[in-house]
Formats: structure tokens, sequence, C-alpha cells
């Protein structure tokens, strides 16, 4: 009996080792070797340049810099299921950055999701975007990180628990979830239609934070773009349920990603707003496309009737909801907010319409209660205009009635629920990175 016992533990243990040795030559992928970091010099001002917009566009400063750090050091925290990631210094230091990996190290990691030293990216790094980029387009992004300043500063510890931190594991979630390669053009679509394509679901990974995710962290392909929780916000749906009662057409996507401000739909607020900032810097051609691609897809097309009755209803709202009420909630909202909010007989975009905007007509709370609590600050919001926070002078419940007298009075919406429990939930969390 203890034979046979011990013959089966023999096996078992057999295979688990096999098992584990077949694991490793999976994943294992080599090292590429050290180099000594290129001079500034060596890259053509123009690659830099190029490599300057596309970082821009690709948000890669707002990810890999900690609030009140040096630009590119890392340490910007990520809360994920499994743990917190924290970027990685991409500065050409030496010691603690990327000052030795050569070009092809780069790219293998833009493409494949692979460090210098072969080990697995996690994909909080949104390679399976990057890996759409083109070659030309990695080596400007190499040259321009090349000739940033180096900053030495270690790298943040990961609280992603054990097992979940091993790297080779990483091979196993490819398998499931990546696909590499660079973007393929559709023939029957347009230029401007492919360049946006190429833009958004490539280098500036719309996705990655509009599309909801499975249980192991995947982006879940059947629902693309239909809306996701990120960074203690809520991104909305980019496709034709997106709840906003103004259509975005491709005018309004134009205006909103190239400066932030839509006049039908309000100021980007939250992560949004580095968004905004960073496809600034495209080319007016780039952002088009970019709201071409985006316009084909959520329904604009034949709205302007929908529209026009929604913007109508809209100032009226206005009109009753900055009337004498006897309603706390009433007088609440107009003594803190309808000074600015009101618009009169005609749309202000820096000064939003409530009963336009995404915040009042989510089926979540989160972002309206967000500004609310926090507001919308100089960085983050039109030039020369601030939105207050009212997180000091309001209680808990002070924002439970505002939030929930707007979405009684501008939308045709169900009433939220739990609304002073939300906006405990999110004062807690605090204002964030």
């Amino acid at each position: 009996m203890f034979a046979v016992l011990k013959r089966v533990l023999i096996g078992i243990v057999g295979c688990v080792a096999v098992a584990l040795v077949a694991l490793c030559i999976f994943a294992w992928r080599p090292a590429i070797a050290e180099i000594t970091p290129p001079a500034p010099a060596s890259f053509a001002p123009a690659l830099i340049a190029q490599g300057e917009v596309l970082a821009s566009a690709g948000y890669c400063a707002s990810c890999h810099t900690a609030k009140g750090g040096k630009p590119f050091a890392g340490g910007y925290a990520m809360a994920t299921p499994f743990g917190t990631i924290y970027s990685t210094n991409i500065t050409p230091d030496v010691a603690t950055g990327i000052g030795t990996w050569s070009e092809p190290a780069f790219r293998r990691a833009m493409h494949e999701g692979v460090a210098r030293d072969g080990a697995h990216l996690f994909p909080a790094f949104p390679y399976d975007h990057f890996t759409k980029l083109t070659d030309g387009d990695v080596a400007a992004l190499y040259a321009y990180v090349m000739t940033r300043p180096p900053v030495r500063q270690e790298a943040s510890a990961n609280t992603v628990p054990f097992p979940l931190n091993i790297r080779l594991l990483q091979a196993g979630w490819k398998t499931l979830f990546f696909t590499p390669g660079r973007f393929r053009p559709e023939p029957a679509q347009s230029a401007a239609w492919n360049r946006g394509a190429y833009l958004a679901e490539g280098l500036s990974h719309c996705a990655a934070c509009h599309t909801p995710r499975g249980k192991l962290g995947a982006e879940l392909k059947d629902r693309a773009y239909a809306g996701a929780p990120i960074d203690g916000w809520i991104a909305p749906p980019l496709g034709k349920t997106n709840p906003s009662p103004a259509a975005w057409t491709q005018a309004e996507l134009v205006a909103y990603l190239g400066t932030g401000v839509s006049r039908y739909h309000g100021t980007a607020a939250g992560p949004m707003s580095a968004v905004a900032r960073g496809l600034s810097q495209l080319p007016a051609a780039d952002i088009a496309a970019i709201a071409t691609y985006f316009a084909s897809s959520n329904g604009s097309a034949g709205a302007g009737a929908r529209d026009t009755a929604a913007i109508a209803h809209a100032l009226a709202a206005d009109r009753i909801g900055t009337g004498l009420s006897y309603d706390p909630a009433a007088r609440l909202y107009a003594s803190a907010c309808a000074s600015c909010h009101y618009n009169g007989r005609q749309l202000n975009p820096l000064r939003p319409d409530l009963a336009l905007n995404s915040a009042v007509n989510l089926d979540d709370p989160t972002n309206l209660i967000r500004v609310i609590l926090y507001g919308v600050s100089a960085r983050d919001g039109a030039p020369g205009i601030v939105m207050p926070g009212f997180a000091h002078g309001f209680t808990n419940a002070d924002v439970a009635r505002i939030a929930a007298y707007l979405r009684s009075t501008r939308t045709a919406k169900p009433a939220w629920t739990d609304l002073e429990s939300k906006v405990a939930t999110i004062r807690a969390q605090g204002q964030g990175q």
C-alpha cells in the first residue's frame, strides 16, 4: 500500500516538475544586451520632435510621473483588482531607468510586453495597444525618452500578491488575451478613419479606459467602448449607448478632444483632462481623424432633431431650476451652482449645461459627485475657468441632495439610489492623484 502511494506521489511530483519546466521554456524570453546610453545629439531633432508629439498623445508622462514627482521617473500608482502596480522609471538613467536599453529592447517592450532583461511586463502597461504602433513611431518615442533628463529614482514595490506576481505567468495571460501585431488598415474605410483608428486603438489606447474588463484584467472585446470604472471615475461609453442627450458629433469630438471643452457636453475632468491635454499636441488632422473614427460608430449621424429637442429641454430646465422654490435641494443648488451653470437662452461652453452633461445622465453618479466635491482645477478645466470644490463646505447629505435634484430636474432617467452613502465612499477615497 505504501509502495503504491509512494509511486503515485512521485508521479505527481514528476508531472508538476515537467509542467514547471515546460512553463519556463514556453515563457522564457532572452535578455537583450545592455548598451551605453546614446548621446542625445545622435538623434535627429525632427525624430525627437515627432516622439514628443507621440508621447503626449500616448500620455506617457501622465502614467510615468507620480504626483509631485519628476517627469517620466515613474512611481504613479495604478490600482487593480490584483493589487497596486507602480509605473516604472523611463528616463535614461542607467541605474534605475532605461538608459541601458537599446532601441530593439524598447521596441520589444512596446510590441511584445517584455522588458530588456526578458521579464514579462504586467498589462497595466498597455502593450496590447502599443503593439499596433509602427516601427517608425516606436523609434521616434525612443529618441524622445532617451533625450529626457535622466532621473535616479528606484522603482516602488508593487503589491500584487504571490503567485500573481510571478512574471512567467504573464506568458499564460498573453496566450489567452494578447494578439501581437501592427495595425492593419481597413480597405473599406477612408484614410482619415484608418488614421483615427490607428491613433485611438494604438497610441492613445482609448479602450484601456473605456472598455470593461473581465476577471483576469483583460478588456472584454465584445463590449468594446461600453464604459468602465477608471481611477475612481467612470469612463462613459463611446458608442451608441453613450447617455448624453446631445450626440457626440464629429465636430463636438474635435472640440472636446483638442481643447477639453465642448459646447454641448461640458469640460473634461478627472483622467480625461490628461487625455485632452495630450491630444491637443497632435496635428489638427489627427484630432479630426480620431473624431471621424468614433463618430462613425456612435450613432451621431442624423441626430440633429433629437439634439435640438434636448438642447431646448436643457434651456427650459435652467429657467425652471433657477426660479424661487421652497425645496431645500433647489435652494442649495440655486445658492451654490446656478450662478455659473445658468445658460439663459444660449449655451455657454465655459459654463456647462448640466442637463446635457454626461455626468448627470450616466447610470452611476460617481463623476458628478467627484466634481461637486473636488471641482475642476485651472490645469484640468478650460483656460481661465475654475470650478471650486465643495468638499469642505458641504456635508455628504448636501452633495447627495444636489445630485438627486439635478438628476430629477435635468433628466428623465431613474433616480440614483443610496446617494449619501456613495458620497461618503468617494469622500473617503480622496481626490486621487
